[in-house]
């Protein structure tokens, strides 16, 4: 068997139902190519092994793990990455969907390392902490609408599909989850550059409950800044309206 690491936030998914559920919201979407990211025990793996004409491959950093899995599942042979996720370049050379019950301590800097990979993953199906599921399908207005949110929803449409308790789990967390998917917006907004849009973004959200116009003066033109648009808040603001103001950034 295997022992549990809190030091790589393992809780391991026992629930046969939810492990199901989220096979299904995969499937929901054709996809040729899959990625799992912390495949850990296995729950969740021994499924998607079973998918039919699937490439499959998954990344798991804990080598007692790598160990269980080889010698539990034989069909995984060759097909496990033994590394962080975070230090993998895209393992295939086309389009292809991650899931995966994500490492909590690490869950936000997977989206992230997932959007560095431009528009070569098709589909995420992914679990999360509740809260953070939330906030990457959160709307402007609300109060945990931030930059996740905004960076995410640029380029994928959002849905939060169903919650996890804590009983479905070895250990059982102390928070519930939350299994998202994101599948390729149909229309990306039209922006200068992603490091324009993601910088505007990140910095608008890192003084939240100032104006727009005083967190974000030193990205803009002072005549620009005279617009009364830059009276609003950054949790005010659409996907569209953050993509749009990066053509009046200063060069």
């Amino acid at each position: 068997m295997y022992t549990l690491k809190k030091s790589l936030g393992q809780h391991f998914l026992r629930d046969e139902n939810i492990c199901r559920k989220i096979v299904s919201a995969l499937l929901e979407h054709p996809f040729e190519r899959l990625l799992e990211v912390g495949p850990g025990g296995g729950a969740l793996t021994k499924h998607l092994l079973e998918l039919k004409d699937i490439d499959f491959k998954a990344v798991e950093l804990d080598a007692e793990k790598v160990a269980y899995l080889e010698k539990t599942f034989p069909a995984i042979q060759n097909k496990l990455i033994h590394k962080s996720f975070l230090d993998i370049d895209p393992p295939f050379d086309k389009s292809f969907t991650v899931a995966g019950n994500f490492p909590y301590n690490i869950s936000t800097q997977i989206l992230f390392h997932i959007l560095e990979w431009g528009g070569q993953v098709e589909m995420v199906v992914g679990m999360f902490q509740k809260e953070v599921a939330q906030r990457v399908a959160a709307v402007p207005g609300n109060k945990i609408y931030g930059v996740m949110s905004v960076l995410v929803q640029a380029f994928y449409k959002v849905e939060y599909l169903f919650d996890v308790p804590p009983g479905c789990f070895n250990p059982p967390p102390k928070v519930m989850s939350g299994v998202i998917r994101l599948v390729p917006a149909k229309e990306v907004p039209s922006m200068r550059s992603r490091k324009a849009f993601t910088l505007l973004v990140k910095t608008a959200f890192n003084q939240r409950r100032k104006t727009l116009r005083n967190a974000v003066r030193g990205l803009f033109p002072p005549a620009v800044l005279e617009d009364p648009f830059f009276n609003q808040r950054a949790e005010q603001l659409s996907v569209a309206d953050f993509a749009a103001l990066t053509f009046k950034m200063n060069g």
